[in-house]
């Protein structure tokens, strides 16, 4: 079993029009609407991968009728935390003759601390031990920025793997916790080392850093079109990322942050973790909206990734 943890879920509404014309009607396609936020995506692409998973969310008002709604659809177990106000939601928009994407962000309703403690519970009252946590995306208004921290601290008590997806102040303290596994993106990187910026030359020195003083015990950096590095306190390697026609990277992060927990909870190597991980995240940004990968896609990535 693995938990996900998502403290500050999306109704996501995704459609396309050929151009967008400031104060002009524009025809748009008909509206997909899907259950989001980082860690509903882990799980929905965990549940691709066959993974047994359950996910952990707050649901309000309308918008959280249609958010669970979406996740029994999809088959995914999940445990709601009630919140007063309405779930929030999110839009996409393609713009089908430039292939551009654009995507409006809603802020969710502010919580009060309790949520956070009732979240905790939730974590708590789960029957097994769950072999994985993975607590991913933005924090609500209201939440404390060591939240993530208090999640970490609670798979450190119990012997649980945990992975940490975030930013910012989250992040920052999730790692002075301690966690599994971190998945920085190259700013993101920079902060956890205290530096302004990275070089090149400087981002394997960086994240050794990280493992030295015991913030994870392994680090898989995000590096864009270069793909991703891992690092483990006794080696390293520079996965590229396939070449693709992207649509969309809606979930892309996401989908390689469950590709690699499938992979682990499997016991496979370091190095297929990373692999099958980046052929999940790069086989969601050939899928329109907000979809994400189609599993045969990932896997036949996978297959070129490790012929490299």
């Amino acid at each position: 079993m693995i938990v996900t943890i998502t403290v500050n879920p999306a109704v996501d509404k995704s459609t396309s029009t050929e151009k967008l014309v400031a104060e002009k009607k524009m025809r748009c396609a008909e509206m997909v609407v899907e259950a989001g936020g980082g860690g509903i995506n882990v799980s929905k692409a965990l549940s691709r991968l066959g993974a047994l998973n359950k996910a952990i969310i707050t649901s309000g008002g309308i918008n959280g009728m249609q958010l669970e709604k979406c996740l029994q659809e999809a088959g995914i177990q999940y445990s709601p935390i009630p919140i007063n106000g309405d779930t929030r939601e999110n839009v996409v928009l393609l713009e089908t003759s430039s292939n551009s994407q654009y995507r409006l962000v809603l802020p969710g309703p502010t919580l009060p601390a309790k949520v956070e403690d009732a979240i905790l519970d939730a974590l708590a009252a789960i029957p097994e031990k769950p072999e994985m946590i993975i607590a991913s995306g933005s924090l609500p208004p209201g939440f404390a920025p060591g939240f993530y921290a208090r999640v970490a601290s609670y798979a450190q008590r119990n012997g649980i793997r945990c992975i940490i997806d975030c930013s910012g102040e989250p992040l920052l303290l999730a790692a002075r916790a301690g966690v599994y596994l971190l998945k920085p993106n190259l700013n993101e990187l920079s902060q956890l080392a205290g530096r302004d910026h990275l070089e090149t030359d400087q981002v394997l020195s960086a994240a050794k850093q990280l493992l030295h003083e015991g913030r994870c015990e392994v680090v898989v950096v995000s590096m864009g079109p270069q793909g991703a590095l891992m690092v483990t306190p006794r080696s390293h390697l520079l996965v590229p990322a396939p070449t693709v026609k992207k649509i969309s990277t809606v979930g892309a992060g996401d989908s390689m942050v469950a590709g690699m927990a499938y992979q682990l909870v499997r016991n496979e190597s370091l190095e297929n973790m990373i692999r099958f991980g980046i052929a999940c995240g790069t086989a969601a940004t050939i899928q329109p909206g907000t979809k994400l990968f189609d599993p045969a896609d990932a896997y036949r990535l996978y297959g070129w990734l490790q012929q490299q």
